[in-house]
């Protein structure tokens, strides 16, 4: 809440203002830096301070087989068609402002053009998120309450940390699917490495749209398609349960 906070406290007024003004004061680098990283170092802080735990059982840093890798970009590849369908239908119900989605497509852009999205989107998101939701928070969680309940608590409030109601559902069910993935690997780097997989399956789509959406296989709703990314997803989930077996994670 304390990392929400900080992040609104700037982001908001001064996207509000660039969007009436046409001014860029919210992606400027001297003041969008500072921020990111002073905010994000305080809250990873205040949640080891507070733990009383060690380094290694608040962020679990440990390795993990790395044919979970490749199992996950399965799993994420199919797990990308459900996402979008969730999203399509929630915005049929509730279409977004103009000025939301104006301001969520400006994530994408940057002055380093490709590269600098992902580095923003693929990279640094993936690793600053992980550490505080797979980290931090579910280090707390999984101390005190069954893992069922850590990846439930965890992944509600990482759905509610991105502050996009019309993606709630979608953010909240790749939530489940990284806390998963945490307790069953017991490492935070195996998190991170699924966020930046999936992330980087969103970027292409966005970057690469029109090339890809006459491909069968990503058209959203066609029935044979559901069968077939559910049959992806499936596979990849238990190619990573087989290869993470026994890699339960310890509390915290």
């Amino acid at each position: 809440m304390v990392y929400i906070f900080i992040q609104t406290l700037v982001d908001l007024p001064l996207a509000i203002y660039d969007y009436n003004h046409g001014t860029d004061w919210l992606y400027q680098p001297w003041l969008k830096v500072p921020v990111f990283l002073g905010s994000t170092l305080f809250i990873l802080w205040l949640g080891y301070f507070y733990s009383r735990l060690s380094f290694s059982q608040v962020f679990s840093l440990k390795r993990f087989n790395w044919l979970t890798l490749p199992a996950m970009i399965i799993a994420f590849a199919g797990l990308q068609y459900f996402l979008t369908e969730i999203n399509i239908h929630f915005e049929k119900i509730l279409p977004p402002p103009g000025w939301f989605m104006e301001l969520f497509a400006r994530l994408f852009d940057s002055d380093l053009g490709v590269w600098g999205g992902i580095l923003r989107i693929v990279i640094i998101a993936p690793i600053v998120e992980e550490v505080i939701f797979r980290g931090v928070i579910m280090a707390g969680l999984s101390r005190n309450y069954h893992p069922a309940w850590a990846i439930f608590f965890s992944a509600l409030l990482f759905a509610l940390f991105h502050l996009n109601p019309w993606q709630f559902a979608a953010t909240f069910a790749l939530g489940l699917i990284l806390g998963w993935i945490r307790i069953r690997t017991g490492s935070v780097l195996a998190c991170i490495a699924g966020h930046a997989i999936h992330n980087g399956l969103v970027f292409l789509t966005v970057y690469y749209y029109s090339d890809l959406k006459d491909l069968a296989i990503i058209k959203p709703g066609v029935i044979s398609n559901y069968w077939i990314h559910l049959l992806i997803f499936a596979v990849g989930i238990t190619l990573i349960w087989f290869f993470s077996k026994g890699k339960v994670t310890d509390k915290g």
